[in-house]
């Protein structure tokens, strides 16, 4: 550590100004030859990646008759305008007190719509053809969703019904509080991370455009899951992280350790979802899917998930691997390359046990009520993980898992290797020598 104590001396000798600057400011190129080396191997991944945008762009989603069932409906925006307390009995189709066991769910259900208080509310639809339009409501005593005067709501049209029954709410309208706290989440991000927070969101925000414009409407239009994913991917991994952590020589070994785990990733992924006979299709929406475009193949999209959602985890392993051996180096640049492996792999191994367990606990939380239905149910473990329902997400989570522990040993060595290889050019190492007739040695990134 002279080196540091020197670099913030009074400047006595022939160096006085420059090792300051270096000290302070951002990290100094590593040398020409290295960038060369970089360069070779991610310029022809990245024209690789660009061909891949130009041949597969879809120029939009491709259009279809609407089913009317589950989210391919009409849906229009709509206020409850009034909401009066009726007899259930009055409006329910069957006015007959239930004769059935109301110890269950069903005969309890039954019971309060014949002898309760329901809702009848009033809505008024405000966008489409028939803004302005209201109809009625009837909200049962036992609905998980109740309806408020005032209440802004989603609804959906069904034009083959009846005009009294085309319009019936479906959902609550959540617009208002969610970009609230996207706001709050945007406000945090840049107060914490300033320029830094700023890049991270526009980064975020080309990420979406990258799915909603390109990886979405290609799988619609029948190109393979599988390649759009890796293309799409490798397009938000370069972006992102060249645009958030600059372009330099430590960004490019994460990029270049990115890269590698998601090709184990892909291979772990197609192998086991193909031997445990995933087919992807497993639940109301993806059979939706299925039904409206049969082209698409569905266990693709299942790995083109898996490629997808282990990105952004990647990234965030991968930068952090290459700062701590870059950070290794500069405390120590006498340091070979195998004492900066194993300094940067302890560093890993920490990583490794908080990243996995978030990343199991997440998938556990997502799928926590079909799990509870398992446990309902009084299944064992064994009948649990078979099931295609859990086996999908135990795959998703175990090869994502592998992929992120791989990335710890790929991007530590690729990084050890890269600073401890680095060759001073001619203008570095004139720069440098000042620094060598000192207590210390210059600091170099």
């Amino acid at each position: 550590m002279q080196g540091h104590s020197d670099s913030h001396g009074n400047g006595s000798g022939d160096g006085n100004g420059h090792a300051h600057s270096h000290s302070h400011g951002p990290p100094a190129p590593v040398s020409r030859h290295l960038r060369k080396v970089i360069a070779a191997v991610l310029i022809p991944f990245t024209a690789a990646v660009i061909v891949g945008l130009a041949v597969l762009w879809p120029g939009g989603a491709p259009s279809h008759e609407r089913t009317g069932v589950g989210f391919d409906r009409q849906t229009q925006q709509a206020t409850v305008t009034k909401v009066d307390e009726v007899d259930c009995k009055s409006v329910n189709a069957s006015g007959e007190t239930p004769t059935g066991n109301t110890s269950t769910a069903e005969g309890s259900s039954a019971q309060q719509q014949a002898t309760g208080t329901c809702k009848k509310a009033t809505v008024r639809v405000d966008t489409g053809k028939d803004k302005g339009r209201t109809f009625t409501e009837i909200v049962q005593p036992d609905a998980s969703r109740q309806l408020s005067q005032g209440q802004k709501v989603i609804v959906a049209y069904a034009p083959d019904a009846p005009k009294d029954l085309q319009y019936s709410v479906t959902d609550a309208d959540r617009k208002l509080p969610m970009a609230l706290l996207a706001g709050i989440f945007a406000l945090a991000v840049v107060v914490v991370g300033r320029m830094r927070g700023v890049m991270a969101l526009i980064a975020l925000a080309v990420s979406f455009l990258i799915l909603t414009f390109f990886i979405l409407p290609a799988i619609l239009q029948g190109s393979n899951p599988l390649i759009v994913a890796v293309v799409g991917a490798s397009a938000i991994m370069l972006i992102a992280l060249y645009m958030c952590h600059g372009l330099s020589a430590r960004t490019s070994v994460a990029v270049l350790g990115t890269l590698l785990s998601l090709v184990l990733i892909g291979l772990l992924g197609s192998s086991f979802i193909g031997w445990s006979a995933l087919t992807g299709n497993t639940d109301d929406n993806t059979g939706l899917i299925h039904g409206l475009y049969p082209n698409i193949d569905m266990s693709g999209l299942l790995l083109a998930g898996v490629i997808i959602g282990s990105l952004g985890v990647l990234d965030d392993v991968t930068v952090t691997q290459t700062s701590a051996v870059w950070e290794l180096h500069e405390a120590n640049p006498a340091m070979g390359w195998r004492g900066l492996y194993r300094a940067g792999i302890r560093i890993g191994r920490d990583h490794i046990a908080s990243v996995v367990n978030t990343l199991v606990l997440a998938y556990a939380g997502a799928a926590l009520p079909l799990l509870l239905l398992f446990s309902i149910a009084q299944s064992s473990v064994g009948t649990v993980a078979n099931s295609e329902l859990v086996a999908e997400e135990i795959v998703r989570t175990l090869v994502g898992s592998i992929g992120l522990v791989a990335s710890v040993p790929v991007t530590t060595a690729l990084a050890a290797l890269v600073v401890s290889a680095d060759r001073p050019g001619p203008q570095t190492a004139a720069a440098a020598e000042p620094a060598r007739g000192g207590r210390g040695r210059r600091r170099k990134r």
